[in-house]
């Protein structure tokens, strides 16, 4: 184990919290606590968005430490008081040390971060099966050959990077600031986004549960559990279908079966057939996952990556929440220069949940006391103060007005992040998704039924009896809909918008908890009726998939909230036994024992029969595959940026017999591991490309490939000068799909590494051709 490697690691977070520290304080300054459990994610946006910037001009060292030095020149001017300042004096403004409350996060940080180390040590590997491993290495390995923005596309030679690769690039600046190998620092990356995440998830549930004197810690506590271990109930539901009675069990396992991707076997089995992976499969035609599966599964990818950074999105919602109307500037300055400049690099880190945080932005503004016209125009402001008009009206302008901010603020992300969704925007659109793809109400309530259960509690606790009359009438008509249009998802988020909206507009003790449970509940409700069309996945796969990524965490989050809240206030509906602390209670254990086992089983599983714990995430490559290995290593000590050329990870062979089955295919050892683990770009990698270029041109180089392998000399030599290869790789991936291949007859084409497995050649340009 690398403990030196986890020590350094420790101590650069710990150094970039410290200068965060006084930038959150000053951007949470009407927040209790300040803005703890976000000091970590405000430096690293600061560091990121120089980097980014600069890295365009020179991704090198000097760029490195400009972004050290923006960031403690900002960290300096937020932490010394101005008033002292004038005074000739120097002091430290207040907020600014960390109090309890810093070391509480800091320790919450320190046990995640132990915690996710501990499971990657286990399983370090960056293999290619089940998951996007090459892919988030080959970024991590291409930036590190990288001497300017963006990077070379390790799968598709010549061209830049057509991905979000912003998390990637935090975590080469990482590895560069700590002098840690790649290899290395992927899961140490993982292991600090993974901290970062619970302790920005324990840091605003805390804020939010002390703006009405709640007990912040249990808050924190609960919101880190929700966030960073919980589950769906699919795991408890298959505890559950297994200790039934045989003659009741197959009935209920085919009803379930026949709602979601599962066999009748699977969900009758219990434990007999456990696998960490099925609870992230629910719904047909989509991925569900949720956080602890993909920490587990162990991806370095942007869905995980982005998540730190929509919270600290809802943090600045929150703050702005808060921000009374008489302190116009910092209203100002929070939802037009904060939000954007964070959504600008959030764009480059996770496009997908780009949108949601100035979806955030208007919820905050919609659910608020303060009226949002204020932001755009004083005198607009007073002017709708002086009217006397009907609710109704006065809500439709509230809206617009929340909707106008919203709108000026995502024009300025949007233009701070226009050069990279120009160049990695393209090829998609958005389109309503047919009726019957949409998602069944068990398979909804497997994925989201815990925290809707939670949620529809605490709401109607809140809400008294002639308050909540009055939302039921919409209920019902809720209830019609889902029936005739086989919307199934209004029964979920239904009662959650309007029993949330209702206890925003009058008196209820509610807070930004509920702004957090509406956006969740607009988010599921979005993706049961559009989907964003993309080559990349078949039908809405994708957009469901990177959507619950944010939805989890910001359920997470309210529920860290509401949960505790409602065990503890006695208030709420009259209706006889609702106001005894002990049911309350019994529903906070089944929400947690149903959510749990999940996490106990997996991580059992994945700590069986461990030994030699590492963090090298390339070491089973000298284990598994010793003699690509050392054709492998060959490769990565190349210098400089050379193209090779590689069988095309995938299964189409568009040559003359058109789109045949051929290996090697996608998610396999055989699939560019060459170009994924050493960062040196390949003509064709994997059918990925498909959707980030489009179809033709990735089958365009499909074809010079196989042609450069089969053809004749003066083939191989076009297609050779054409994409400007220097190095050509022949190993067990180009036998199974070409048979023998020899370049005799090639000239220019000499072997520089040859032994059992592979064969590298390399290209003399200059020779190319010669008679």
């Amino acid at each position: 184990m690398e403990y030196g490697l986890v020590l350094r690691w420790l101590v650069l977070y710990g150094l970039l919290a410290a200068l965060g520290r006084p930038l959150a304080a000053r951007l949470f300054a009407t927040l209790p606590g300040r803005g703890v459990g976000f000091a970590l994610p405000t430096a690293l946006v600061v560091l990121g968005t120089v980097v980014y910037w600069l890295g365009h001009l020179a991704f090198t060292l000097p760029t490195l430490a400009a972004g050290v030095v923006v960031l403690a020149g900002l960290a300096l001017l937020a932490a010394l008081d101005r008033d002292a300042l004038a005074d000739r004096r120097i002091e430290l403004a207040g907020g600014v040390r960390p109090g309890r409350e810093g070391w509480a996060a800091a320790a919450v940080f320190v046990a995640a971060f132990a915690l996710l180390l501990a499971v990657r040590a286990v399983d370090p590997a960056v293999i290619p099966v089940g998951g996007e491993k090459f892919l988030d290495f080959g970024l991590l390995k291409s930036l590190d050959r990288a001497t300017q923005l963006p990077p070379a596309d390790v799968w598709f030679a010549g061209d830049p990077v057509a991905y979000y690769y912003g998390g990637h690039l935090l975590t080469a600046t990482l590895a560069d600031l700590t002098g840690t190998a790649p290899r290395y620092a992927y899961n140490l990356s993982l292991a600090g986004f993974y901290a970062t995440l619970v302790t920005a998830a324990y840091g605003l549930a805390g804020a939010i549960a002390r703006q009405r004197a709640g007990s912040w810690r249990l808050a924190g506590l609960a919101a880190a559990f929700f966030v960073g271990l919980a589950s769906n109930l699919v795991t408890v539901s298959r505890l559950a279908v297994g200790a039934l009675p045989d003659s009741q069990r197959m009935a209920v396992a085919s009803a379930i079966a026949a709602q979601t991707r599962y066999s009748a076997d699977a969900v009758r089995s219990g434990l007999d057939s456990f696998s960490y992976w099925t609870a992230s499969r629910v719904i047909p035609g989509t991925i569900n996952e949720f956080p602890l599966f993909a920490w587990v599964n162990g991806d370095l990818h942007a869905h995980m990556m982005g998540a730190p950074f929509l919270l600290l999105g809802a943090g600045l919602a929150f703050a702005l929440f808060r921000t009374p109307a008489t302190d116009r500037r910092r209203r100002r300055v929070l939802a037009f220069v904060a939000l954007p400049l964070l959504a600008g690099f959030q764009a480059v880190v996770d496009t997908w949940s780009f949108p949601s945080l100035f979806g955030l932005l208007f919820l905050a503004l919609a659910l608020g006391r303060v009226d949002p016209w204020g932001l755009l125009s004083a005198r607009v402001a007073r002017w709708r103060a002086a009217r006397d008009v009907d609710p109704v009206t006065a809500e439709l302008e509230r809206l617009t007005g929340a909707l106008a901010v919203a709108g000026v603020a995502g024009a300025l992300g949007g233009l701070l992040a226009l050069p990279f969704l120009l160049g990695a925007g393209g090829g998609r659109s958005v389109a309503l998704l047919p009726a019957a793809e949409r998602s069944s109400l068990p398979a909804l309530l497997l994925v989201h039924g815990a925290f809707v259960a939670v949620f529809v509690a605490y709401l109607l606790d809140r809400l008294s009896v002639d308050r909540v009359l009055a939302p039921l009438v919409g209920l019902g008509a809720l209830v019609g809909l889902a029936l005739t249009a086989n919307l199934a998802v209004a029964l979920i988020v239904g009662p959650l918008l309007i029993a949330g909206w209702a206890a925003h507009r009058t008196d209820r003790p509610v807070g930004f908890e509920t702004v957090l449970i509406v956006a969740g509940a607009g988010l599921v409700g979005l993706v049961e009726l559009v989907y964003v069309r993309e080559l990349a996945g078949p039908l809405r796969m994708n957009t469901v998939f990177k959507t619950y990524a944010q939805v989890w965490v910001l359920w997470g989050v309210a529920a860290g909230v509401a949960l505790p809240a409602f065990v503890r206030w006695p208030g709420g509906v009259s209706v006889p036994g609702t106001r005894t602390r002990w049911l309350r209670a019994c529903l906070a254990a089944v929400v947690v024992l149903a959510t749990v086992p999940y996490a106990g089983l997996a991580l059992s599983t994945h700590f069986e029969g461990a030994a030699d714990p590492t963090l090298d995430a390339t070491r089973f490559v000298e284990r598994h595959h010793p003699a690509e290995a050392r054709a492998v290593a060959y490769v990565d000590d190349l210098s400089g940026q050379p193209t090779l050329l590689s069988a095309p990870a995938t299964s189409r062979y568009p040559g003359p017999e058109r789109d045949a089955p051929a290996p090697p295919g996608m998610y396999s050892w055989d699939s560019s591991p060459a170009a994924s683990l050493t960062g040196v770009p390949t003509v064709a990698g994997w059918h990925h490309e498909v959707g980030y270029r489009g179809r033709e041109p990735y089958l365009t180089r499909v074809r010079a490939v196989d042609d450069a392998y089969t053809g004749p000399p003066e083939r191989t030599t076009a297609v050779l000068e054409r994409y400007g290869v220097d190095y050509v790789w022949v190993g067990p991936a180009e036998r199974d799909r070409y048979g023998e291949v020899s370049f005799a007859d090639v000239s220019g084409v000499t072997p520089v590494f040859e032994n059992e497995a592979v064969t590298i050649y390399r290209v003399e340009t200059a020779e190319l051709g010669a008679a």
